[in-house]
């Protein structure tokens, strides 16, 4: 039987940078994990990407599993030796999608480094042309991830589209329909904005969604402030932090929204090292709850 929940699934983030993608995925697969998002940081290290794709699937087997998106995180936008490997991972990335089952590559747009973010906009543009285009021609959408990577408006070295302010100017840039955002609650909050109503407008250039949360301490920031020697936010692993996951796949059905909700871990404070799938398993229950729980169907 089809079933609806899974117009959103839930699933968890797969390093693919060691070569080890496939074999994590055959460890993670039974786990109940209904999408994988295997994702590169900054190089994909010369990687044979149509076989790996192969044995992500091999891994798969018959399960219903998803694989609806590839990461590939760095900054495309300059000329140092590591940028160029991540221009060209994002090309072999979206040529290789298929291979996966994939039809979203997801990760930074890049910057021009140390400067304010609109001296990145001419760059941006020349080199997300082209990568929009070669998508395009694949069937491949484009989603930017909206992390700030510590930067902000005026400096910064990863990435310009952590602020919907950035969101307007870029997608001014590329007006294209297939490229988007891979957007997650956490990174508005550690900005303090508040994540909830950006679905109701943003959500056609919703792509891909990132399950992680944040914990915001009221407390510290009354007394310190946020550039205090206290830490005043955490990253955190959803069912730990402060947003309410019901709201937000409502908000994202009522906008008509479909695709994965791969869990970002390796970020929570307390939930990590050893207690690592202890706390994304918590999450992908949490989500699954959060999404209304077993599906029953009326006519059945």
């Amino acid at each position: 039987m089809n079933d609806p929940a899974k117009a959103i699934r839930i699933g968890t983030m797969i390093s693919a940078s060691a070569g080890k993608a496939a074999e994590r995925i055959g460890a993670l697969a039974d786990m109940g994990f209904e999408s994988f998002e295997p994702f590169f940081w900054q190089t994909t290290n010369g990687q044979d990407l149509a076989e790996l794709g192969k044995r992500s699937l091999d891994a798969i087997e018959d399960r219903d599993i998803t694989i609806s998106t590839l990461g590939m995180f760095g900054n495309p936008l300059e000329d140092q030796d590591m940028d160029r490997q991540t221009l060209q991972g994002w090309k072999d990335c979206i040529d290789n999608a298929h291979h996966f089952g994939a039809t979203c590559v997801a990760g930074f747009t890049g910057r021009v480094r140390n400067k304010p973010l609109t001296e990145s906009l001419p760059q941006y543009k020349k080199v997300w042309t082209e990568l929009a285009q070669r998508a395009a021609d694949k069937g491949v959408r484009i989603a930017f991830e909206n992390c700030a990577m510590d930067g902000n408006w005026a400096t910064g070295d990863w990435n310009i589209a952590h602020n919907p302010d950035a969101w307007e100017l870029m997608f001014n840039e590329t007006p294209q329909d297939n490229i988007g955002l891979e957007w997650e609650p956490c990174h508005q909050m550690v900005y303090l904005i508040d994540p909830l109503p950006q679905i109701r407008k943003w959500a056609p250039k919703i792509f891909h969604v990132h399950g992680k949360d944040a914990t915001i301490r009221w407390d510290v920031i009354r007394e310190h402030g946020i550039f205090g020697k206290e830490k005043f936010v955490f990253m955190r692993t959803p069912g730990f932090g402060d947003s309410n996951w019901t709201d937000i796949i409502s908000e994202l059905r009522l906008a008509g929204w479909s695709g994965s909700i791969d869990i970002e871990g390796w970020h929570d404070p307390v939930y990590r090292d050893r207690l690592e799938m202890t706390g994304q398993m918590h999450a992908l229950n949490h989500l699954k709850a959060a999404r209304g729980g077993v599906f029953v169907d009326i006519d059945g």
